[in-house]
Order: structure tokens, then sequence, then C-alpha cells
């Protein structure tokens, strides 16, 4: 069928009217403050990232980024209320590397959280490390493989709580190399951490961050570091993976946005997390937290999601990590 100009140009027009009022939205947001929902009490990694980066973009982008802290079932309940909230970019979601482990270890969630949550913004990275006390004769990764395994079922693996990305971490590198660890939980990374230095357990999965001092006064040893590459601050330090391929464990943030969220409200909140990723001030404040910045588009960070979710997944199965 063949149409005239003049038949052709309301088409046009309509189409027009029809994507004009989502572009004056996208280009008036935020028109008012945007809730950010941390699923954490205050204080922690997860509340000091957010309260850095909401700075920077309210400062950014003129209107408040008020950080909303929702804390319970690792995370959960602040997912629970972003799946449900409005998606007009004014409830967002701290995303963590616990939202990918919970997908496995809850089953009984009401919401499905890649198809849920609309992945804005990758934030930073903040490996763990392989960290064991000083009385562990072990000085690699190696020499430690052949020590758990020669003391097999006696070596302790502590871990800031069951189910924690620590835990999880120790878990992966028993399922990759064989070796016959036990685990302690305690209620956080600071007990777990005392016991570490008090010779209750001989290994850990902090992260970079909290092992930092007590590296230098040789109160413990780290034998690698957990991330994807070498750390900036121990450069000599090599990573796990250099032994065990494919071993990778960080704790990650981002922002998440409710499903259905436009696409030009999520273009306009991740230009402004990548400039401030850039900005020197920002990364040398997110650098004393242990944090790389990891930029990513929108796409990249939910695939990146998702493979860190089939990941964990394969842990907690092998595992059979229920938490607590």
């Amino acid at each position: 069928m063949i149409y005239s100009r003049r038949a052709f140009l309301p088409l046009v027009a309509l189409a027009a009217a029809a994507v004009r009022p989502r572009l004056a939205f996208a280009q008036a947001y935020p028109s008012r403050p945007t809730r950010w929902i941390v699923g954490f009490a205050p204080g922690g990694g997860n509340d000091i990232v957010a309260r850095l980066v909401g700075q920077w973009l309210t400062d950014r982008l003129g209107q408040p980024f008020v950080i909303e802290n929702r804390p319970g079932a690792a995370g959960n309940i602040a997912a629970d209320l972003v799946v449900h909230a409005a998606p007009d970019g004014y409830t967002l979601l701290l995303i963590s590397s616990n939202n990918a482990t919970n997908a496995a270890l809850y089953d009984n969630l009401t919401f499905n959280f890649i198809r849920d949550i609309a992945a804005v913004a990758s934030i930073s990275h903040n490996p763990l490390v392989m960290a064991v006390n000083p009385d562990v004769p072990a000085k690699t990764v190696t020499e430690f493989i052949a020590y758990a395994k020669a003391k097999d079922g006696k070596v302790i693996m502590g871990s800031a709580g069951t189910g924690g990305i620590g835990h999880l971490a120790g878990e992966m590198f028993k399922m990759m190399t064989g070796v016959n660890l036990v685990h302690v939980p305690y209620r956080g990374n600071g007990p777990a951490l005392a016991a570490l230095l008090g010779g209750q357990v001989q290994l850990l999965f902090p992260s970079l961050a909290s092992s930092l001092e007590f590296v230098g006064s040789g109160k413990l040893r780290v034998l690698a570091v957990a991330g994807a590459q070498r750390a900036e601050k121990l450069p000599n330090v090599p990573t796990v993976a250099e032994t065990v391929a494919g071993f990778e464990a960080s704790t990650w943030y981002g922002v998440g946005a409710p499903k259905g969220t436009a696409a030009e409200v999520i273009d306009k909140i991740h230009a402004a997390v990548d400039a401030g990723l850039a900005d020197l001030q920002l990364k040398w404040r997110l650098a004393e937290l242990g944090d790389i910045p990891a930029p990513m588009t929108p796409a990249e960070f939910r695939q990146y999601i998702a493979t860190e979710t089939e990941k964990w997944g394969h842990v907690v199965k092998f595992a059979n990590v229920k938490p607590e």
C-alpha cells in the first residue's frame, strides 16, 4: 500500500506527540527528592557508599537523593520495597552483592531480583582478601591448600555470618580446591577478625579495607587478594585466581530501580553516577573504603548481576548453605 505525503504527516505528528511527554519527563527529572533505599543499618559499607554517591547525585542533579535505611533479611526487605514502588525514578535501591547471593539463599522471596529490578548503574567493587593467622605456616595459596589437606577437617575458617559474602567465598574456595575446612560463623566482621587475630580460626575472607591495618603490624598475613585483579594497596600480593583459576569474590555496589522505569530516567541517573566515578575527590573517598570504581552500562550491569547470581547459586547448592 502506498501512502501519500499528506496522509503520512499526521502519523508522524502522532508519533512525535507520544514521545514528547516522556522526553519532557526525563528532562525534568528529578523535580523532587528521590528516596534511595539501603537494606542495611547506617554506618556499614553499603550505607557509606550510598551516602557518598547520593551527595554527588544531589549536587549534580539539583534535587536531594535521600538515603533511607531499611535493614532486615540481608537486604530483602529493602529490595521488596523497591520492587513494589512506582517506576518513576523517585525510589531507588542500593544494589549489592547480597542481592545476588540472596537469590540462592532464600527460597521464599516474593520477587525475582533480576526480573523485577532494573539495573541502572554499577558503582564499585571492594575485593575480599584471603587472610590467615601468622601461626599458619603457609605463605602462599598453594602452600595453604597443601596445609589444609594435610590437616584434613582440622583447619577452621571463620566468617562474619552464615551466608555472607565472606562465608560463601570460603565455601567457593573449598569447592574449587577440594580442601576440607570447618566453618565457624561470628556475628559481624569485627568479631570474626578478632577470632583470626586471636588464633581461634586460621582462615578468613574479610574485606581489603578492614584488613589493611593488621597487615603492616604483622598481626595477620594476606596470602592473596580475592578480587579480579591485584589491589593497588597490596601490589605485591597475588590474586587467588593466579593459583585457583576463575576464583573471584568481591563486595560490590550499584543503583537499581523498579522494573518499568523509563529508559530516559535510567540513562540520566547512570550518566550522573559515571561522572561521579570519574571525579577525583569521589574516587579518593571510595578508595578510602577499599572500593574500586566499576562503571558499566545498564546492560552490562544487568548481565553482571545475572552472572554473580548464577555463580553464588552454584556455591550455595554445593555447600548446602541455609540462612540463619
